[in-house]
């Protein structure tokens, strides 16, 4: 029953030129997968929700039948202030994300004051064959761990993964690219030593100088060690 009571909320929410941008943003999915609630509402009807206790009969409803769902299930997990719950539902959730917005912007508040234990987590999943999975243990890394907790082994563990998925490609060049903004001198050897695949690399010298981070000298030099076709 909730699920229906949250369907019906959403699309009283619903804002069909929303809808619209967002079908032209993730491609590849039926227009009735998207009812259209932008994403401000979606967080603020998580929150209200969260801690009801039929919502978890939501949570256990999967697949959801719309992206807005899948949005709202990734919103209402990130709540979460309990680390081994939220572990828990967002395993549960992973192998169900069919795409790039519901994976980046499930982003547990809890995950950043439990670094050490959500390591083993991210190590796992980076080695899953769901390309969601790996993306989303990429952003993890991308986003706890390059800043105060930032080890060499972390960026070997990314360029160690091998596919052929563009989703995942993208979230490595996004997470190179952020890493040469905050850990220049370490990351830089993975660009300069040809360590990613062509399109990668490219793709990661792009995005680095696309950055307000990256001074103009370091993009200069970065230019000249693009992989030319």
């Amino acid at each position: 029953m909730i699920t229906k009571d949250i369907e019906k909320r959403l699309f009283e929410l619903q804002d069909k030129k929303f809808g619209e941008f967002n079908k032209k943003l993730i491609p590849g999915m039926e227009d009735s997968y998207f009812i259209g609630v932008r994403t401000p509402a979606l967080r603020k009807f998580a929150k209200e929700i969260s801690n009801q206790e039929d919502t978890q009969s939501f949570l256990k409803e999967l697949p959801h039948r719309y992206f807005d769902e899948n949005q709202l299930h990734g919103f209402i997990i990130s709540e979460d202030k309990d680390f081994y719950v939220c572990i828990k539902k967002v395993e549960e959730f992973l192998p169900y994300i069919d795409n790039w917005a519901t994976c980046d912007q499930t982003s547990p508040k809890i995950f950043k004051k439990h670094k050490k234990e959500l390591l083993p987590y991210i190590e796992k999943w980076i080695k899953s064959e769901h390309t969601y999975t790996v993306r989303f243990a990429i952003g993890m890394l991308m986003q706890h761990y390059l800043d105060d907790d930032y080890d060499e082994k972390y960026p070997k563990l990314v360029a160690e993964v091998s596919s052929d998925e563009y989703y995942i490609n993208m979230m490595i060049a996004w997470y190179f690219a952020t890493g040469l903004a905050k850990q220049y001198e370490s990351i830089l050897p993975y660009i300069k030593e040809r360590k990613l695949d062509v399109w990668t690399h490219n793709k990661t010298i792009q995005k680095a100088c696309e950055s307000y981070r990256i001074t103009p000298e370091q993009k200069t030099y970065l230019r000249t060690i693009k992989i030319r076709k």
